[in-house]
């Protein structure tokens, strides 16, 4: 789908406050109410709006431990991978999961109440034999930058 200035408009603005009116979306998009809306929608039918999502400042309700993972199977058959996947996709402190290429084979990002209870997360993963042949632990001790606004006009080259 090809997007236009107006659709780039739109997906800043929903990404910044997903809440926003549908007046005031229509505002900064340049357009009136029910057309700005009929874009939305084009946008969320084609799977390119495919949510929207608070962002909980968990650390204000409970502690929490942030680790980073990275993980190395022992074996890269599609059967292994796939088990893997399968298995980080229902444990819900698992919060983000990335299959990457180079020396490792996934980067983890766990949620945890704290270190012993990540270490006993990560007994768990071994315990299931998931062909696990070897991750390291970082500890995050401070975040400096955690966006979920995406630089959309810049990424696909539009001023």
């Amino acid at each position: 789908m090809k997007l236009d200035a107006i659709d780039l408009r739109i997906l800043d603005a929903i990404q910044r406050d997903g809440r926003i009116t549908k007046l005031a979306l229509a505002e900064k998009a340049g357009l009136s109410p029910t057309p700005c809306w009929m874009r939305l929608r084009k946008l969320e039918k084609a799977g390119i709006v495919t949510g929207y999502h608070a962002r909980i400042a968990l650390r204000r309700i409970a502690p929490v431990a942030s680790v980073m993972v990275e993980l190395t199977l022992a074996n890269h058959r599609q059967s292994d991978f796939e088990r893997f996947e399968r298995v980080i996709a229902t444990i819900p402190e698992i919060v983000g999961c990335w299959s990457v290429g180079g020396g490792i084979d996934y980067f983890l990002k766990i949620a945890a109440p704290d270190i012993d209870a990540y270490q006993r997360l990560i007994d768990d993963l071994l315990d299931r034999e998931l062909g696990i042949e070897r991750y390291f632990t970082y500890i995050v001790t401070k975040t400096v930058k955690d966006e979920t606004v995406l630089p959309i006009a810049s990424l696909i080259g539009s001023p």
